[in-house]
């Protein structure tokens, strides 16, 4: 399992914690999703053998969110 910290500009509401936490969460191999909104930061836990971060920054950048 791995764990990593994403900065995610963007991010200003409720809208916004429901639809990456939401979004995210779907992909097989997630396993904890969690937006902190104030400190613009996303937690991810993840098993990288199903799952790639390249593929979670993209759910997150479809959304019209950065990912830095």
């Amino acid at each position: 399992m791995e764990n990593v910290i994403l900065t995610v500009k963007g991010m200003s509401c409720g809208h916004c914690i429901n639809s990456i936490e939401g979004n995210v969460g779907k992909l097989n191999g997630v396993q904890v999703v969690k937006v902190h909104l104030k400190e613009e930061k996303v937690d991810v836990s993840f098993d990288a053998k199903v799952v790639s971060l390249k593929e979670i920054t993209d759910i997150i950048e479809d959304q019209g969110y950065d990912v830095e």
